[in-house]
């Protein structure tokens, strides 16, 4: 499992990637690999709770974010192997 930060380098240049980013955020929920995405506070950027593949795809993968390949976000990939978790979240423990 993997936990991904963005932190806003530069926000003026959001408004004009942020329909290509939405879009790279919808493929990794189609692709199954993102569970949940939302906001760091106080604005100041993001996070990415990702499984489901390998820690070189992920790396790819944060890669082509348009945020983070035209400089609007800096990005932090975390490693997480769960220990343990609530049965809902079974499925994380692999």
């Amino acid at each position: 499992m993997f936990v991904i930060t963005l932190r806003f380098l530069d926000k003026s240049k959001a408004p004009r990637f942020m329909d290509a980013h939405n879009e790279w955020i919808r493929r990794g929920f189609d692709d199954g690999v993102f569970l949940l995405v939302g906001g760091l506070q106080p604005n100041a950027g993001g996070v990415i709770l990702a499984h489901n593949a390998s820690a070189e795809e992920i790396g790819v993968r944060t890669q082509d974010d348009p945020f983070v390949a035209e400089g609007v976000v800096s990005a932090e990939i975390l490693t997480v192997t769960p220990a343990r978790a609530d049965e809902r979240l079974a499925f994380l423990r692999v």
